[in-house]
């Protein structure tokens, strides 16, 4: 009967495990074999590589065993090599025990007599994020897979293109397909608020399930993409985006020089329509504003808001974006959380 040993792998880079048996004169034959596995898997890389001594066919070999269950199929790269592949979804920072072989026989239909057992995780892939997240239609980009898949939420490669020509450059400059920025962060949290999840910004298991299963369902975000920009030159204005057209402009106040408001693209994190304001003010003095309305914060206490004031389009505030009662009313539909607002 054949045995098993546990083996835990703690190393990030290639694990290589290394077995020599002799070959048998015997109707059943055992092969030398080596295997290499990658702890950190994807769906672009195989789980396990084996490379033996004699020729093998893939067909000939049992199925990989994985905890938790994982299909998986092996796939010829030689005479004397395989590889294992999964057939189906990698959940992104899941973890998974790998049944790595160290010793077959065949006699004549082969089987493993002896594996390791070697931990992987999957890490988090941010081109299946961006891909997920425009299908569903929360960033503002369209993605056009190379070839048709027949599973839409499957990971596969494709092209990008912008869905709004109206919007400014500087927020198509912070983009860049699989790599982590603002505007993923934004889109994130826009679907997470609109699936009753944490809005961290972050694509934890749960997100990452809910983001698959809203494509499986088909439950694209009917909203058209929203984004706010705040020109800090006087007159100082606020400008906002809504879908295809330019929606909105105010002239708004920004901070003054000891308590400015900062540079920066942020999204929306918390909002109120009305909301008691204290702090203290440069000179040390506290104060205490009831019943600010609209408020859209983006940027730890810089806020979007309306606040009454005699003139507005230079710095009077203390870090928010201020503007008539009015106009904070008209763009706070269109700043639910994960808007992105740019201060410049």
């Amino acid at each position: 009967m054949g045995y098993r040993l546990r083996y835990v792998s703690t190393v990030a880079a290639l694990v290589v495990l290394a077995l020599a048996t002799p070959l048998s004169a015997q109707a059943s034959t055992a092969l030398q074999l080596r295997a290499s596995v990658n702890p950190n898997i994807s769906n672009s890389m195989p789980l396990v590589r084996v490379y033996f001594s004699q020729d093998v066919r893939a067909s000939a070999l049992p199925a990989l065993d994985v905890h938790p269950a994982l299909l998986t199929t092996w796939e010829q790269i030689g005479p004397r090599a395989v590889q294992a592949v999964v057939r189906g979804r990698l959940w992104p920072l899941a973890h998974y025990a790998l049944d790595v072989p160290t010793a077959l026989r065949c006699s004549p239909k082969c089987s493993f007599t002896s594996v390791r057992v070697v931990d992987a995780g999957v890490a988090t892939d941010v081109n299946w994020l961006d891909q997920l997240l425009a299908t569903l239609h929360y960033l503002p980009l369209t993605f056009t897979p190379t070839v048709a898949p027949s599973d839409p939420a499957s990971p596969t490669t494709g092209t990008y293109t912008w869905s709004y020509a109206n919007l400014p450059s500087r927020l198509s400059a912070l983009w860049q397909p699989g790599a982590a920025n603002v505007i993923l962060t934004g889109a994130l949290m826009a679907f997470q608020n609109d699936h009753q999840l944490p809005t961290t910004g972050g694509a934890d298991v749960a997100t990452w399930r809910a983001l698959v299963s809203a494509v499986d369902q088909h439950q694209v975000d009917d909203h058209p993409y929203s984004y706010v920009d705040v020109s800090m030159s006087q007159p100082e204005t606020l400008t906002l985006y809504v879908g295809r057209t330019t929606s909105f402009h105010s002239l708004v106040n920004t901070g003054i020089s000891v308590s400015p408001t900062q540079l920066g693209t942020y999204p929306v994190y918390l909002r109120y329509t009305s909301q008691t304001m204290s702090g203290t003010n440069p000179d040390g003095t506290h104060y205490s504003d009831p019943g600010i309305p609209w408020v859209s914060y983006f940027n730890g206490g810089d806020a979007l808001h309306g606040f009454i004031r005699s003139t507005y389009g230079w710095p009077q505030s203390l870090g928010c974006v201020e503007m008539p009662f009015a106009a904070a009313k008209t763009i706070w539909p269109s700043t639910p959380i994960g808007t992105l607002v740019s201060v410049h």
